[in-house]
């Protein structure tokens, strides 16, 4: 989650991407690094006197967020996967909006439609492969709507299939001479928003349903990291860390990545004692979680006579094992996750823009602050399936399968047989 507070001040009268069919003046970089270089050692934010304001302003809105974020982990997975998605509508439409040229649209009538089309074409898909044994396991006891469900989930990849071609035969159609570059542009720019953007995010939602732990803690130490950085820089800053994001800072680069550090293996102690943030949800509801936290959420005893001395008051510590991954996050979301800001950073100064959107008093737009978080959510999605996940059958997996592969016919002809071998066994 790296802002580019490198970015020059707004150009006067300088226009900018629309919204809405309405010209409107968005802050634009001037391209000139400040006196970086000339502050003999100075800090970096500390002297500059306009910071303690944006900091205020940032802090009440980090403060608010905060808050709201928190309200949301209590009631639970819906109104958290329910977030993610209306963050990823406003992330979307502000890079929609990035590139719009207001004299071309008015000559396109219904072409922005067409990028939301594709839009929710890629949540369909991308939510139908996430979240099909949920849905399947919250309406097994309804007849009528399990087989509506069960012909969606069979067929939902040659639906998103027909959906996306009808979108393509949609924008061929209404291709007009002299807009051939702009459209192409539109198109490609679209294809780049659900590629970087909406398919790296939803790996949230994938990890959600894995337990609110393997999202809230990869998100918490992006948001410490970005924390600390800031603050490590505000007031420690001396060595700039890289050219596009001029204010970003050696000391607070470091600073940051040790605090994150530290904080991982807290948090994870910390958040592994509550099964509602560990036990993974198999459906849609919304009721408490109560399961066998496991061998992960299982503290274990080490002993630390070896290791320390004499005086040492304590002889033995409990460490669960989630607290190594825990570090594992903790060392991605310091070290690589940032990079993932320094790509926003990069972009925006290509394109000559301060910040993707002004959403977030103090922070721009939901874009400048969730870059980091979709590098850290593919990270923490993979991690997860190849370290920590238990690969084994389960009842849910089992009758994802029967769903997608067998008939319905075929399925009565299984309940059948299966019927027949418990009345045998008992």
């Amino acid at each position: 989650m790296q802002r580019d507070s490198g970015a020059g001040d707004a150009t006067p009268g300088t226009p900018s991407p629309t919204h809405g069919g309405r010209l409107r003046h968005r802050k634009r970089s001037s391209e000139v690094i400040s006196d970086v270089n000339k502050s003999n050692g100075a800090n970096l934010l500390l002297n500059d006197q306009n910071k303690y304001k944006s900091m205020l302003v940032r802090t009440y809105s980090s403060l608010w967020m905060m808050a709201g974020f928190v309200f949301l982990i209590y009631m639970g997975h819906l109104y958290i996967w329910a977030m993610v998605v209306v963050i990823q509508i406003f992330m979307a439409k502000e890079l929609f909006n990035l590139l719009r040229k207001a004299n071309e649209d008015r000559q396109l009538p219904g072409f922005r439609m067409l990028n939301w089309h594709f839009f929710f074409t890629a949540m369909l898909f991308t939510y139908g492969r996430f979240l099909s044994r949920q849905l399947v396991n919250t309406v097994t006891s309804d007849k009528l709507l399990y087989k509506l469900v069960s012909g969606v989930i069979k067929y939902q990849m040659f639906i998103c299939y027909f959906l996306y071609i009808a979108g393509f035969v949609w924008f061929i159609v209404t291709l007009k001479k002299k807009a051939y570059k702009y459209q192409f542009s539109q198109y490609a720019w679209t294809h780049m928003i659900l590629l970087m953007v909406f398919a790296q995010s939803s790996f949230t939602v994938a990890n959600i349903f894995d337990g609110i732990f393997w999202f809230l803690l990869p998100a918490s130490l992006i948001a410490i990291n970005d924390v600390a950085a800031y603050f490590f820089g505000f007031f420690f800053g001396k060595t700039p860390l890289i050219k596009l994001s001029p204010k970003k800072t050696w000391e607070g680069f470091i600073g940051a990545s040790v605090t994150t550090m530290l904080s991982a293996f807290v948090l994870a102690n910390f958040m592994g004692h509550f099964q509602w943030l560990t036990c993974p949800r198999k459906d849609l509801s919304t009721g408490w979680l109560h399961c066998d936290p496991g061998p992960m959420f299982t503290p274990e005893s080490y002993r630390l006579s070896g290791w320390m001395p004499q005086s040492f008051p304590w002889r033995e510590v409990a460490i669960m094992p989630v607290q190594w991954h825990g570090l594992a996050l903790g060392w991605f979301a310091s070290i690589i996750a940032p990079f993932g800001g320094f790509f926003a950073s990069g972009f925006k100064r290509a394109f000559k823009f301060k910040d993707f959107g002004d959403s977030i008093p103090g922070h721009g737009g939901f874009t400048d602050r969730m870059d980091c978080q979709m590098v850290m959510a593919v990270f923490a999605y993979i991690y997860y399936q190849s370290f920590v996940m238990v690969q084994d059958l389960s009842v849910e997996t089992i009758l994802e399968q029967i769903l997608r592969n067998l008939t319905v016919e075929e399925q009565h002809d299984l309940y059948e047989q299966l019927g027949k071998l418990l009345a045998r066994a008992n």
